[in-house]
């Protein structure tokens, strides 16, 4: 409180007193004890209102001990589990909860991982797939700003996602990785990668490359093979030994078949090997016998067109051709034609496209020569202005011609266009719309547009590279953007009539991966129906397994998960149970569990990440010594901490109900004594 409230205070008593003298003793003629008792309420009364009007503050000092978190992250994946280590685990973690020491010194946060972090204490050891990496990146944003010791109980084999003892680098807590699993060197004939395409085509051969990893110190031989069913489709033996612990494989199969075929990759295991799993692997691929073909036309050079290239190429299905509307000549063998801002020198291009009628996409940018193209075409008129402008991409969530969905296209930079009013003279449906800074606009960005059995798509902007960059950047993958042109391209590289119930699903999967079938379902009118009730009939072809799986509503398609089916080569059949509308289809589920290949503990991974946040690595047996370092570790002791809170004396309402009470009692005294 400062000297000044003090004065105030001071100043206060004063005139109080002097209220209560002079009400009540001047002219007084004689001191009773009531007068003396009604001052006293007087100059009580008149003082606590002046206080209050004053308003004095006052400090307020909270005390609390903070105690550091401990937090423990479990590994909750299979290869736990296959290593026989999960009581060991449980035994680890129930004598770290029940220590009454490290109770008291810490606050327990319990987490699992496997796919991703979940916060609860799960260890059922389930988990098909372990990412380290992003649990660390995870668990470092939610301790950053606090003291957080952790307890990292793994075997350290991570089967995707980046390189954990590189992100250790920038983990802010101390990290004490307990090693789970075995450390001793044995004996193992591993399958360690293959690749392989996902497509191949008809009376071709396609490519396979296996590596094959050893460890051991014993020269030994053994046989790798590769089978389709019962029939051996190639064989070699390979030798290792001390100095050669690995080999790379390269082979061609041919593609008798089309559809889906499944081939199994062995090496024989060696006389008492402990792990035979990891001596097999199965994989795919789907033998086609067409290919679509895809004539890009641009008289200029533009980033675009590579990202293009590469983004329909991703797909081993397409191929693509640049030419200069000069050199187009035989354009009826192309499935689709790609325009790329058209100009007068597109005449004879255009008229090739109505000779032939073939689905053509237009891409539109500073370049293009909106006076010829308006009058060469009836579908859109652009007008004309000569100045760019930058529009933004709003995606449109009821857009149903074919299953799409937004890849974050809100947050992708802009694309550079014509400034002016677009307008589209016939039915279309938008993809995108025009966005200028924070404006909305229902002009359309991307569209596409179907007429006389001809399909088009039209893009009014250029700048698609920064698009598929940023999924880049975002996702550290093409796959997203590579995936929508990829649907766009189909649409238009086909001529097949549009149906109202559009199921989109993968040939082959592989078991550790998330297996989901998407639909998009039309009424009559070719809207997209939210209120559909569609379910997926899947069965087994070998043992007639059946299941039925209802489709969930999710941002504008329908999904139904799989992920539980076994392997195994299944027909599937999507039904509208309202309507009789149905798709069929067949797809194949490859037998592969990542977590099944690993035989040891990555224990030097862990020593890594333990140095690189000067944390210590332990075994499961060495829990005395893990509580025994986080007890006498002078950086996890708890420390207090005080609160300062400034309290204004008018927040204290029961000064209120004095100042009421004492006016009241002497209201009624003097009411008593005949002084009112």
């Amino acid at each position: 409180m400062s000297s000044q409230t003090i004065l105030w205070i001071i100043l206060a008593a004063v005139i109080a007193l002097g209220a209560a003298l002079y009400q009540y003793f001047y002219k007084a003629k004689n001191l009773s004890t009531k007068v003396i008792f009604f001052a006293f309420l007087r100059f009580s009364s008149v003082f606590l209102l002046l206080v209050l009007l004053i308003n004095p503050k006052f400090k307020q000092f909270t005390y609390e001990i903070v105690k550091p978190t401990l937090v423990i992250a479990i590994d909750n994946s299979s290869s736990i589990k296959y290593q026989k280590r999960e009581e060991e685990v449980i035994k680890f973690i129930n004598s770290l909860k029940e220590n009454e020491e490290i109770k008291n010194q810490f606050e327990l946060d319990i987490y699992s991982f496997s796919e991703d972090l979940k916060d609860s204490l799960i260890t059922n050891f389930d988990g098909k797939q372990t990412d380290i990496a992003a649990t660390l990146n995870e668990l470092n944003q939610i301790y950053k700003n606090i003291n957080a010791p952790t307890v990292l109980i793994t075997d350290g084999n991570q089967t995707y996602g980046n390189d954990y003892q590189y992100i250790s680098q920038n983990y802010k807590q101390k990290i004490y990785p307990i090693v789970v699993g075995d450390t001793t060197q044995i004996q193992d004939l591993k399958i360690q990668q293959l690749n392989v395409n996902k497509y191949a085509y008809l009376k071709n051969e396609f490519p396979v490359e296996a590596i094959i990893i050893y460890n051991g110190e014993e020269n030994i031989t053994s046989d790798f093979q590769i089978t389709n069913g019962k029939k051996v489709l190639y064989t070699k033996k390979i030798n290792f030994n001390n100095e050669k612990k690995s080999q790379i494989i390269n082979l061609t199969l041919p593609a008798s078949n089309v559809g889906v075929q499944s081939y199994t990759a062995s090496i024989l295991p060696i006389e008492n090997e402990k792990n035979k799993i990891n001596n097999t692997k199965d994989f795919g691929l789907e033998v086609i016998d067409q290919k679509t073909n895809i004539l890009v036309v641009s008289d200029i050079v533009h980033p675009d067109l590579g990202a293009i290239k590469n983004s329909i190429e991703s797909n081993e299905r397409r191929s693509i051709v640049f030419k200069k509307s000069s050199e187009v000549n035989e354009i009826d063998t192309y499935q689709l034609v790609i325009l790329f801002q058209p100009t007068a020198r597109f005449t004879s291009v255009y008229k090739q496209l109505k000779e032939y009628k073939k689905n053509f996409f237009t891409i539109a940018g500073n370049k293009t020569d909106w006076g010829f193209l308006n009058r060469t075409q009836e579908y859109y008129k652009q007008e004309i202005t000569r100045q760019p402008e930058d529009y933004l991409g709003r995606y449109n969530d009821n857009y149903g011609t074919f299953i799409i969905g937004d890849i974050n296209f809100n947050d992708f930079p802009p694309l550079t266009g014509t400034f002016g009013e677009t307008r589209i003279m016939t039915q279309y449906d938008p993809i995108l719309y025009k966005r200028i800074g924070n404006i909305d606009t229902d002009e359309p960005l991307l569209a596409t547009i179907e007429d006389n059995g001809i399909r088009q798509a039209v893009l009014f902007g250029e700048g698609l590279w920064r698009w598929r960059a940023q999924t880049y950047l975002e996702t550290k993958s093409f796959e997203s953007f590579d995936d929508f042109m990829g649907k766009l391209i189909q649409y238009l590289s086909s001529n097949k009539k549009r149906s109202r119930l559009e199921v989109n699903a993968e040939t082959f999967y592989y078991n550790n991966s998330v297996i989901k079938v998407q639909a998009s379902y039309f009424t009559k009118n070719y809207e997209f129906d939210q209120k559909a009730n569609l379910l997926i009939k899947v069965k087994e072809k070998n043992t007639q397994e059946a299941r039925e799986i209802p489709f969930v509503l999710k941002n504008n398609i329908y999904e139904a998960d799989l992920s539980g089916l076994v392997a195994g080569n299944y027909e599937y059949t999507v039904i509208s149970v309202n309507e009789n509308l149905s798709r069929n289809g067949q797809f194949t589920i490859l037998n592969f569990d990542v977590e099944q290949q690993f035989l040891n503990a990555d224990v030097t991974k862990l020593n890594k990440i333990a140095t690189n946040t000067s944390g210590n690595t332990y075994f499961l047996n060495q829990e005395d010594e893990l509580i025994k370092n986080l007890l006498n570790n002078e950086s996890f002791k708890a420390i207090q901490k005080s609160r300062e809170n400034i309290v204004s004396l008018i927040d204290w309402k029961y000064i209120l109900a004095l100042i009421i009470l004492i006016l009241s009692i002497e209201w009624f005294m003097r009411k008593y004594n005949g002084l009112i």
